[in-house]
């Protein structure tokens, strides 16, 4: 969990450091970085997504878990969350939920997220080298992400915490075998999702992102499913 630990902190650093810039940042300077950003995580989209050797159970997860997302109202009941916490804390950022759920998203759904907790779930590395890593950009992000949209990415680093933790926890009770092929068809998915966000942060189309997190758990039974049925033939 140090990985995760470090991880939290530094966003709240970042936030925190990108809050004081907030007013002095010109629009211009915010709108090519969040363009730059959004290219970069479709290209790193693309790239996570283009190793996965089994496209079929992928779309049927992606279907079914934006189907259960949609019907669950993921997305809404984030959105509302968000709101809540603004009225609660007596926030007064306009795009606080936007902030919130555009830095959780950016800040898990990438590969190193996936593989890094759950190195260090597996006693592989503690804390992982992934993650320190994946810290130190997501120190930087932070800032400019606060800089732009305010205080709700520091808010991000809660469900970063209990998403990123959560799979350490995971995969340090249930997942000492973790065959290799899960974790590449999950970095798959978590790819084809980046490649939304990307489409979201440039501004081109709001897609529901929050709604397909349902479809890694999807994937997760289908490949078992697939190993269980294929070893009665």
């Amino acid at each position: 969990m140090l990985g995760t630990l470090i991880n939290t902190a530094a966003v709240i650093a970042g936030g925190a450091i990108g809050m004081t810039f907030k007013k002095s940042l010109p629009k211009r300077f915010s709108t090519i970085y969040f363009q730059a950003v959004g290219l970069f995580t479709v290209i790193l989209g693309i790239k996570m997504s283009i190793s996965m050797q089994k496209p079929l159970l992928v779309v049927f997860s992606l279907i079914l878990g934006g189907l259960l997302g949609e019907g669950l109202k993921l997305q809404a009941h984030t959105t509302n969350f968000g709101n809540q916490i603004k009225q609660k804390f007596k926030l007064g950022s306009e795009r606080f939920t936007e902030a919130l759920v555009t830095s959780f998203l950016l800040f898990c759904m990438g590969s190193m997220t996936l593989i890094g907790a759950m190195q260090e779930g597996l006693g592989i590395d503690n804390p992982s080298n992934l993650l320190v890593t994946k810290s130190l950009m997501d120190f930087f992000s932070a800032i400019m992400l606060a800089s732009a949209l305010g205080i709700g990415v520091m808010f991000s680093s809660v469900p970063l915490l209990i998403f990123q933790g959560g799979i350490t926890l995971a995969v340090m009770l249930f997942g000492k075998a973790i065959p290799d092929i899960y974790v590449n068809e999950l970095v798959a998915v978590s790819g084809i999702m980046m490649i939304g966000l990307g489409i979201v942060i440039m501004s081109i189309k709001k897609l529901r992102i929050i709604n397909l997190l349902p479809s890694l758990v999807f994937l997760v039974l289908f490949m078992w499913l697939e190993k269980h049925v294929m070893a009665l033939f």
